[in-house]
């Protein structure tokens, strides 16, 4: 039987953790020799370039040296689209895979979708385009001044295949006029990789540099917060950012708050003068734990940061993933977000909704540290979600008429 040709995306670091799954259960096929066998190609766009953002996520998750790397870089969300969209047209004529898989919602995504939905195979390829998969399909926060919201929303509908996370997935499908055929519950590619690597994050030096250990104890950890900030709407606004960090300025005096910091973020801090709340460091060493300041760090590796999210008292986020990644780790999470496209976290999980006002952010981070954190693991999210897209595609990909 000829080979399932699949062509694997990935542009930014929330990807590769996602990818890491996928990239697992294609490996397990193959050795089970199961049917049909599938070859993969892998793509990497390059919209994460640098060490920390990208080639230590590749390192630490084991994933194999991309097959292509488009090299497309940082610019506008326009430059940056239509960059990846040149590029990539070439590289899908090139190879004529016959599934692009797409995971995410950055702008990686929605490109490479919006090119295999308008290629043309030329002959002799039996399809006239890829059947195009999105995983993390369905997830909305309803809110379309985010880029990702619009990435979200042109990837599921340009898709052929919508593997989701939770229910309120499945729903959004159906309220947007999406047939249920289309739709298969997986579970979370990104808690297959913690679950995955979660013992091999235990041995990282992460802790002892940071001076977190106790001494009397070296099993045991200083409390600690943990804080992520990203977001173009919370740290491209000189008075949003500077209130949010007020408030983690006030919540430094109860514990210390631990921040790596987002290239992006370190831009804006430098920016807008905001280095005297916190000042920005250029590498990892021992923390100064009698100061009230927030200590920052340069971005950390995959290993290093579960490491530290698995130990904190209290994470902090703008971020969709580690929503996720708390939840499954039942670590309390306060997201500085008036929304989230990933409510089970909420409804099932450890994470509060605060907003970036300032005395909602305290009081719900109070709020947080008093109360004991719920273990109740969304469904299916079991270290198996690779496994099952893989199986569907295996089993149902026969039946789909070529470029349908």
């Amino acid at each position: 039987m000829n080979p399932l040709k699949m062509m694997v995306v990935a542009g930014a670091r929330p990807n590769f953790m996602k990818i890491a799954s996928i990239v697992n259960a294609i490996e397990a096929h193959n050795q089970l020799q199961a049917i049909p066998p599938i070859r993969r190609i892998l793509v990497h766009t390059g919209q994460h370039y640098d060490e920390q953002m990208s080639n230590a996520f590749f390192r630490d998750l084991g994933i194999p040296k991309p097959d292509v790397d488009l090299e497309v870089g940082s610019g506008s969300h326009a430059q940056q689209t239509a960059e990846i969209m040149k590029r990539f047209e070439g590289v899908l004529l090139k190879e004529t895979p016959d599934v692009l898989l797409v995971v995410g919602d950055v702008n990686s995504t929605a490109a490479c979708s919006l090119v295999a939905s308008k290629i043309a195979y030329p002959p002799p390829s039996e399809r006239t385009r890829p059947v195009i998969a999105h995983v993390e399909a369905g997830l909305r926060s309803f809110d379309l001044s985010m880029p990702e919201e619009i990435n979200r929303l042109v990837t599921d509908a340009l898709s052929d295949f919508l593997f989701i996370t939770e229910d309120s997935a499945a729903e959004n499908l159906k309220n947007e006029g999406v047939s249920e055929n289309k739709i298969h519950w997986v579970g979370n590619t990104m808690v297959d990789t913690l679950l995955r690597h979660r013992a091999k994050a235990e041995k990282s030096a992460i802790l002892d540099k940071l001076g977190l250990r106790t001494s009397s104890d070296p099993a045991g950890v200083r409390p600690y917060a943990l804080v992520t900030l990203h977001r173009p709407s919370n740290v491209d606004n000189p008075k949003t950012f500077g209130g949010i960090l007020e408030a983690l300025s006030v919540l430094a005096r109860k514990l210390p708050i631990l921040f790596p910091v987002h290239p992006r973020t370190a831009s804006r801090i430098r920016e807008f003068g905001l280095e005297g709340s916190v000042r920005l460091a250029d590498e990892v060493g021992a923390l100064d734990l009698q100061s009230t300041q927030i200590h920052c760090v340069p971005p950390l590796g995959y290993l290093d940061f579960l490491c530290l999210t698995s130990h904190a008292r209290l994470v902090l986020t703008d971020s969709g993933g580690v929503q996720e990644e708390t939840t499954v780790l039942n670590v309390p999470c306060v997201t500085l977000r008036e929304n989230t496209e990933r409510p089970v976290t909420v409804s099932g999980g450890t994470n509060v909704l605060a907003g970036t006002r300032k005395e909602d952010i305290l009081r719900l981070a109070d709020q947080k540290l008093r109360e004991s954190p719920r273990k109740n693991a969304p469904k299916f999210w079991d270290g198996r979600a690779g496994t099952r897209i893989i199986e569907v595609l295996a089993r149902e990909l026969g039946k789909i008429p070529p470029g349908q």
